[in-house]
């Protein structure tokens, strides 16, 4: 019974960490030992940082988190707005790293 209720969490964990987020900051905060990832729109920092420590085999020191207000823009002079997103800034310990260009 346990082999299946752990097997039910490492399927939630793919459900929380949705993909990485790469910009020219969230590079810059790679030197620092941080990756940045979006995220689902439920997930809990505790529930990041179990699925980040399961997902990568890396030990976590703290996860900060942000909501994302969606963007209004115009397509074919029509106005409609992006979806809000949630995302996650997540502090490795030193000597962690995480190559988010390799997959899962």
């Amino acid at each position: 019974m346990a082999k299946k209720q752990a097997a039910v969490a490492d399927i939630r964990h793919y459900d929380v960490i949705l993909a990485p987020h790469i910009t020219e900051k969230a590079t810059l905060l790679s030197e620092n030992n941080a990756v940045v990832f979006k995220v689902a729109g439920d997930a809990t920092k505790p529930e990041i940082k179990a699925a980040v420590e399961a997902l990568f085999g890396v030990s976590v020191k703290g996860v900060n988190t942000i909501v994302q207000k969606g963007k209004v823009k115009r397509w074919k002079g029509k106005p409609y707005q992006r979806s809000d997103f949630k995302k996650a800034i997540v502090t490795l310990a030193e000597g962690q790293s995480i190559d988010v260009t390799s997959t899962i």
